[in-house]
């Protein structure tokens, strides 16, 4: 753990950048970020949150709240619901993690990520007072979210659970709607080794009265288990299956195509396949919104999905890096995400395929390796973070489901490997891991 005297630069007045990188290093050292380390961060329950609450002055009731969870497509479905609302004339906060480049990512408003100046002055501020409690690295950006949220006066705020939801960090607001995306299989340490266990676990965001939007749902008993969350705390509750069952998607290359009486010929700038589901609970959400009295025009919606890259700055949803060799990388990164990547890839066109790919170590590696193409040359390789799996063991392990390639200790060298094998007319995809894409972007950048 770094000590005061080695960060009294994070001590600096507020403006002066130079200590913003040690500000970075202070909290990735003080306060140990799940993303990177894996477990041993990871310090559920809301003890740790309300304590911080208390010290910034509740600052997440001073605006309305929108709460996002679910196993995958979470981050998708916040920066376009945050974009719907930009476009109907909210001041809109935004709180997504993990980050992929830069960590002021996490917290946005209207888009615009958070200043440098005001992480340096946060930390400078507060962390006398916040030291004691010990919190995490997700705990702790969080409030400086909520804070930063309230001093900017916004609107509305998107928030984005971070893992789980009963014990999540997030789960101290009440929200004007919650929004399940799916439930798949991740966290299997922390949040059970079963589907309903899972869905129990991510079903703890649904409050009391407060109405709550499903997302994908396949299996019964976990539909049960939200059923029967909803009923006990009298929430209402929308499946948007049932509710958005009159929806077509049509995918093209720019992009989906949606149709619906009520949003016909609606254009989606995200390209994965997964942007079909995402897109029912989007819509389900929005009329939800509406009904609590949400003022969101029809035009919002469209250029909401339309524009919501530009808006918004996600990245890392099947997104085109190169165009020759087509070089494509995708976030997804456990069972559940993953079979819809094995599913988009089919339907590429190219002479040869490239699999730059890595996994973080607490993944069950053995079911994604079963999914993953045999026609393919691979690049196993490791991600910048100490959760990352070594990339000898990957390759060893993806040789029992008949995957082979070759080893590399850092991504930039397998990419670059992948790049020099290529000709025009092959394709490159990069996955496996966000922290795999999160090496990656800067070299397109």
């Amino acid at each position: 753990m770094q000590s005061k005297r080695n960060t009294q630069s994070a001590k600096s007045p507020l403006g002066d950048l130079g200590a913003y990188p040690e500000t970075l290093d202070y909290l990735y050292s003080q306060m140990p970020e799940y993303q990177r380390i894996g477990h041993s961060a990871y310090k559920p329950g809301l003890d740790n949150s309300l304590r911080l609450d208390k010290i910034f002055g509740e600052p997440h009731k001073k605006y309305k709240t929108i709460h996002v969870g679910g196993t995958n497509g979470k981050g998708s479905t916040s920066h376009l619901l945050a974009a719907i609302l930009q476009q109907s004339g909210y001041k809109v906060g935004l709180y997504t993690s993990p980050h992929l480049v830069d960590f002021r990512e996490r917290i946005r408003v209207n888009g615009k990520m958070i200043p440098k100046e005001f992480v340096v002055d946060f930390v400078a501020k507060y962390r006398d007072d916040v030291e004691p409690i010990m919190p995490s690295f997700f705990e702790l950006t969080m409030e400086m979210a909520f804070l930063y949220f309230a001093e900017q006066k916004v609107n509305v705020a998107v928030i984005e659970v971070g893992l789980g939801g009963r014990l999540d960090s997030t789960n101290i607001i009440s929200p004007d709607l919650s929004v399940i995306t799916n439930i798949g299989k991740d966290h299997e340490k922390f949040l059970g080794d079963t589907l309903p266990q899972i869905a129990s676990e991510k079903a703890g965001i649904i409050k009391s009265g407060i109405p709550v939007v499903i997302g994908e749902v396949d299996d019964k008993a976990v539909k049960q288990v939200f059923i029967d969350k909803a009923t006990t705390v009298d929430a209402p509750i929308f499946f948007t299956e049932t509710e958005m069952n009159n929806l077509t998607a049509k995918r093209t290359e720019i992009g989906w195509i949606f149709n619906n009486k009520q949003y016909p010929d609606l254009h989606g700038a995200l390209t994965s396949f997964a942007q079909e589901k995402n897109a029912k609970t989007v819509l389900t959400a929005v009329e939800q919104l509406i009904l609590l009295g949400y003022d969101i025009p029809k035009q919002a919606v469209y250029s909401g999905f339309k524009n919501v890259v530009q808006l918004t700055g996600l990245a890392g949803r099947w997104q085109t890096l190169a165009e020759t060799p087509k070089t494509v990388c995708d976030i997804a990164h456990n069972e559940h995400g993953i079979r819809y990547i094995v599913e988009q890839l089919k339907t590429e066109k190219y002479r040869k395929l490239h699999i730059v790919f890595g996994m973080a170590n607490d993944k069950d590696t053995r079911a994604v390796l079963s999914l993953m193409p045999k026609n393919a040359v691979y690049y196993f390789t490791k991600a910048s973070v100490e959760r990352a799996l070594n990339e000898k063991t990957l390759a060893e392990q993806a040789t029992a489901f008949g995957l082979y390639g070759e080893t590399f200790e850092t991504v930039a060298q397998a990419v670059k490997h992948a790049q020099k094998n290529a000709d025009e007319n092959d394709f490159i995809f990069i996955g496996g891991s966000s922290f795999i894409v999160a090496d990656t972007l800067p070299m397109f950048i």
